[in-house]
């Protein structure tokens, strides 16, 4: 498996990377077997995923407690990334929230912690003088965050945070708008997820009508669904087309639909790793052996200009479910 640095930091991580969220279970991804979530991940690592990434947030702590159970024996073998809810950062619960992951996870050392959504009302001073003491404590080794636009960014200083994760796909290019530039040139890597779009670019789907209520939440689908957090009319000709056109070029070149996705996120500027979920043994395989396929640039090149037009619908909100930007915060970003 490939690794990359991430952003400025030491941290070498898998180009494929493990998202944690669906071993949570829960109302999004439904029941899960917590053995079967163990012997994804040791697979994941057996196959060489060494990146992943869980949240205090995902199961109320649950995920974590799982990664904990199933990596704790193989801690020099991997590269562990959870998250600290908004809610938690004022410096006591900053700390306690550190503590608790710490004891979930099972380690003595987190090695990227991020703030998972850039809604914290109090003092950024207060975040970075807690992270910074937690950090010289040696327990955790780098600083991240999660869902941050170019102004949440602006409120803390350049080379505090070595990544940003982002929702990023072939379907959701908002982030290309500012984020993205601002994110380099602060000098940090980007980690993506729902680059898969919730398994819609997995070509599984044939229009909007297949995709279950929970995963059709994003402001691709019509506001009149079941779910949603906006009033928009959607784009679901405009992803569904894309959808067609993924088919085909995936098709002509020999690869899955979700392969030629994942490889298409992989080509961006500034991307370390891409976040895939496993809940079984066999998808873990299946993800470590993503990048033992190849796509030409000429077919990069055919993806980029298929999503063209529903990066133009969709605009630079880089929320991807409320029409109310929650990373932005409030801020206008223009191409």
């Amino acid at each position: 498996m490939e690794t990359r640095r991430l952003g400025s930091s030491d941290l070498r991580v898998s180009v494929v990377g493990f998202g944690c969220w669906g071993i949570a279970g829960g109302a999004m991804w439904g029941d899960q077997d917590e053995q079967q979530s163990i012997d994804s991940l040791l697979a994941a690592v057996d196959n060489g995923i060494t990146f992943f990434d869980t949240a205090e947030g995902y199961g109320d702590g649950y995920s974590e407690e799982v990664v904990g159970k199933a990596l704790a024996g193989r801690r020099a073998d991997v590269v562990i990334a959870t998250k600290v809810s908004p809610s938690n950062l004022a410096p006591a619960s900053l700390r306690h929230s550190c503590e608790q992951s710490l004891r979930r996870l099972r380690t003595d050392v987190i090695d990227l912690y991020q703030i998972h959504w850039p809604s914290f009302p109090g003092d950024p001073d207060d975040v970075v003088e807690t992270m910074a003491a937690l950090r010289s404590e040696g327990k955790i080794r780098h600083l991240g965050v999660s869902n941050f636009g170019s102004t949440d960014l602006s409120r803390y200083p350049d080379g505090l945070f070595v990544s940003n994760q982002i929702a990023y796909s072939l379907a959701f290019r908002a982030t290309e708008y500012s984020i993205v530039p601002e994110s380099l040139r602060r000098g940090m890597g980007l980690i993506t997820y729902s680059s898969l779009l919730h398994g819609v670019l997995t070509g599984r789907f044939r229009n909007a009508d297949e995709v279950p209520a929970g995963r059709a939440r994003t402001r691709h689908f019509s506001g009149a669904r079941e779910q949603v957090r906006h009033d928009e009319s959607g784009h679901e000709d405009e992803l569904f087309a894309l959808v067609d056109r993924l088919r085909v070029i995936a098709a002509e070149h020999g690869v899955e639909p979700r392969v030629a996705a994942l490889l298409w996120v992989v080509a961006q500027p500034g991307v370390a790793t891409v976040l895939a979920g496993s809940r079984t043994v066999e998808q873990a395989i299946d993800n470590a052996s993503i990048l033992t396929q190849t796509l030409p640039e000429s077919a990069i090149n055919a993806l980029t200009a298929a999503s063209e037009t529903l990066k133009r619908d969709m605009g630079p909100n880089p929320d991807m479910w409320q029409t109310d930007s929650r990373v932005e915060r409030g801020s206008t970003s223009s191409a």
